[in-house]
């Protein structure tokens, strides 16, 4: 879906995915020391504000104008300060090394921009920060529920660890699965989940324009 399509979808007075957060970031994250947390992909900000709340200090990006005009009134409504941006994360890169955690939950495109755009993630790490993607995995198209049904927009962990590139620590890679409420009961969505980090001490690499 392009920039028009997630602003459609978006134009409803309901949260398209509610106001919690994703269940398997407050597994993996809740309990840490805040630092400072990079979200891309953050459509309508349940997951940057969820992190707002624990302590972290959070920049959120999506292209959706109309996505991020509901997480800033969600930001207003609630007392949280994020640094909302409006950008296209196949085009615009974070500054290097500034951000103790970078998440990617749910974001789907073609291989050689998801690389791009993990390349630049991990770039954005601090020592010792990690990143945490989260996504369909490629076996939900046969064995799950819902999400995207094309195959080339899907991956698995091993795809995601290779996206991600060689120097980290892999803490975490293996496909997870989510109850998902439908017409014929309670049925599964399977998804991939990563969770990397940096080093400590590693400085982080310079990502090209082409990466």
């Amino acid at each position: 879906m392009g920039r028009q399509e997630w602003d459609e979808r978006y134009r409803t007075e309901e949260l398209v995915w509610g106001a919690e957060p994703n269940r398997f970031l407050v597994e993996e994250v809740e309990g840490r020391r805040p630092g400072t947390a990079l979200d891309l992909a953050c459509g309508e900000g349940r997951n940057a504000l969820w992190l707002a709340e624990q302590g972290w200090r959070v920049t959120a990006v999506d292209f959706s104008a109309a996505g991020l005009a509901k997480a800033r009134e969600l930001a207003s409504q609630r007392h949280l300060d994020v640094d909302f941006v409006q950008a296209d994360l196949t085009q615009w890169g974070p500054p290097a090394g500034a951000f103790d955690l970078v998440i990617v939950m749910y974001l789907h495109l073609p291989p050689a921009d998801r690389r791009r755009v993990l390349r630049r993630a991990v770039a954005a790490l601090a020592p010792g920060g990690e990143v945490l993607v989260v996504g369909h995995d490629s076996a939900n198209l046969t064995d799950g529920v819902g999400g995207p049904q094309d195959r080339a927009v899907l991956y698995s962990p091993a795809e995601v660890v290779a996206d991600l590139g060689t120097g980290l620590e892999v803490l975490r890679a293996e496909q997870v699965r989510r109850p998902v409420a439908t017409g014929q009961g309670e049925r599964y969505a399977i998804d991939a989940l990563v969770r990397a980090k940096r080093p400590d001490g590693q400085r982080p690499r310079p990502v090209l324009a082409s990466s």
